[in-house]
């Protein structure tokens, strides 16, 4: 959805109206004048616009928080505008750096042979008698989940080999085959160990030329199941879940099943405070943007609605002009656009649901009075 009008075509579309001289990639950042007023105005129309609402589409984005036993509240990323505390979800901590291997196999070490990358799919570490390997940070007598998905190129049969261990090929933990049958699609192992130690070593083993064996994923995480985490307000956190957490005990933690987000809006907590390193937090939220500034920078708004930019940029050239009824022309053109979009992407079916919470509170009643008791 990105636009493909630069910095310098959106300010020059605005020049062009007025009948100026447009800038060249060569003089644009040695403007002069109106030039340098066209450049600031088209600026100063993006702040509008994307300012006229909070939840504009293209500025939707997803961020995510490894929580550390013992910390409370976590800091929102620098372009945070806006979060949407529906989607909040804990899931255990992904351990496997480059797990996908979208557009290399870095982060693995080779221990025979000669890894490569290749880039069908989504990309693919291809093992031809060869041995990778990467170390994790784990937690001793701690369950793990280990899930890979492989594909055999050659349709061989051949055996395929995921060892964990306390060295490289190590198998103190698990020792597992992968047989694809299936050829074309892949087969996927998901399989579990039990850490033995600090650092465990993940290898993956084709021990043969006979085939050309590609990894698509390998993933290792905690064994726990993702949930979602529910919104309470702060009021309701102070009132319900504060004392609780503050309780200078380790028996007060836990797995986080509330989240909050903090008065001054730059922050959220999670309730009760984490008690493994185990987890991270994921979200989805709505950024801030960041102003245009070289001839080729674009926005993250669709090319087709760059004219409302041009319109509101128009607006303000006309006012430093003096010129009133053509700065109103431009300003309804603007603002006709910003109404298109609205309809185009922000109308949306409206629906009711509850979102009450239970904060583990016990309800009793007196006569006509109703006490509630937070425990």
């Amino acid at each position: 959805m990105a636009t493909t009008k630069t910095y310098l075509e959106l300010t020059n579309l605005a020049l062009n109206e007025l009948n100026e001289v447009e800038l060249t990639s060569s003089n644009f950042t040695s403007s002069r004048g109106i030039q340098t007023s066209a450049k600031n105005f088209v600026n100063k129309a993006v702040n509008e616009f994307y300012m006229s609402e909070l939840q504009w589409p293209w500025l939707h984005t997803k961020g995510t928080q490894v929580l550390n036993t013992g910390q409370q509240e976590y800091t929102f990323p620098a372009d945070y505008r806006l979060a949407d505390f529906d989607t909040f979800r804990l899931r255990p901590t992904e351990l496997i750096t480059n797990s996908e291997f979208t557009s290399n196999i870095t982060s693995w070490t080779t221990v025979d042979g000669s890894p490569t990358y290749v880039s069908t799919g989504n990309g693919r570490l291809q093992l031809n008698d060869a041995t990778v390997t990467q170390s994790i940070s784990t937690i001793v007598n701690k369950k793990y989940r280990l899930s890979i998905r492989a594909f055999d190129t050659v349709g061989t049969g051949q055996a395929f080999k995921i060892q964990v261990g306390t060295v490289a090929e190590g198998t103190q933990n698990l020792s597992e085959t992968l047989t694809v049958s299936n050829f074309g699609n892949g087969e996927i192992l998901s399989t579990s160990f039990v850490a033995t130690a600090q650092t465990t070593f993940v290898t993956i083993n084709n021990p043969t030329t006979a085939t050309n064996m590609q990894v698509d994923y390998i993933r290792v995480s905690a064994d726990e199941v993702p949930m979602n985490l529910k919104q309470i307000t702060y009021d309701a956190y102070v009132q319900g879940r504060y004392i609780s957490d503050e309780v200078n005990s380790d028996s007060q933690y836990g797995k986080p099943i509330f989240v909050y987000r903090t008065q001054d809006h730059t922050s959220f907590g999670v309730s009760p405070i984490c008690d493994e390193d185990i987890y991270t937090v994921e979200y989805e939220y709505f950024k801030t943007h960041t102003d245009l500034s070289a001839a080729t920078d674009t926005l993250d708004l669709p090319d087709r609605y760059s004219d409302i930019i041009v319109n509101r940029a128009k607006y303000y050239l006309y006012k430093l002009r003096n010129d009133v009824p053509m700065a109103n022309i431009a300003n309804a053109e603007y603002e006709k656009g910003v109404e298109r979009v609205r309809v185009e992407m922000l109308n949306r079916t409206e629906y009711m649901k509850d979102t009450r919470v239970n904060l583990n509170t016990t309800s009793r009643t007196t006569s006509n009075t109703s006490v509630l008791t937070f425990t």
